[in-house]
């Protein structure tokens, strides 16, 4: 009975034995692991996007007056001198130029009232004064400026004409070129055709008129 026993244990563990064989035979199962779902990340939060308001345009304010820019007032009532003619206005407004009223030479009264005379003189009773030299006359609406030449030219010879034409040209020319230079015109004043042409003859450039009120 034990001999039954013995050979039952070892019928048995002989039976294991070999099914572990075929078992290792037929390899063992692979096992798969578990299928694995997709990642999955969390979805961003979406927020609302702020509306955009138009900036509102200033427009730039204007600017300010300069301080040098600002007009003078203009004079009132006797402030400032009255306005001079065109013609002085443009010419060179150099003190010496300005006409002023000074005395007669005297000693030559005939000479004087001829002076006067002289049609529209602005200043009857006194020389003018220009640029330096004192003219007998001056006409303000002409500009003009006269020197009077009150010789009795025509009772001397011819030979002596001649020499007195010659001898008063030199300043009548000064003074036509001192009252030209501060924009005035220059005229001759003389008694006779005689003496008229004389200075002519000598220079065409000066303006010669005859005196017929003296």
């Amino acid at each position: 009975m034990g001999a039954v026993i013995v050979a039952g244990v070892v019928v048995v563990g002989f039976a294991i034995s070999e099914a572990l064989e075929a078992y290792e035979k037929r390899g063992r199962p692979q096992v798969r692991p578990p299928p694995t779902l997709p990642e999955t990340r969390p979805v961003p939060e979406t927020r609302p996007v702020p509306e955009v308001k138009p900036v509102p345009v200033t427009k730039p304010a204007p600017p300010k007056p300069s301080p040098k820019k600002r007009p003078k007032p203009e004079p009132a009532g006797q402030d400032w001198p009255p306005p001079l003619p065109p013609e002085v206005t443009e010419r060179n407004r150099r003190p010496e130029c300005e006409p002023r009223p000074v005395n007669h030479r005297g000693g030559h009264d005939p000479h004087n009232e001829c002076a006067d005379k002289i049609p529209n003189n602005s200043f009857p009773g006194w020389d003018v004064r220009v640029n330096g030299k004192d003219y007998d006359g001056l006409q303000l609406a002409t500009l003009t400026l006269w020197d009077v030449k009150t010789d009795n030219f025509d009772k001397h010879s011819p030979h002596s004409q001649k020499f007195f034409a010659r001898m008063k040209l030199p300043e009548l020319q000064r003074e036509k070129r001192l009252a030209e230079a501060c924009g005035y015109n220059f005229v001759v004043g003389v008694k006779s055709a005689a003496h008229k042409a004389a200075l002519e003859k000598l220079d065409r450039n000066l303006n010669i008129e005859i005196m017929d009120w003296c």
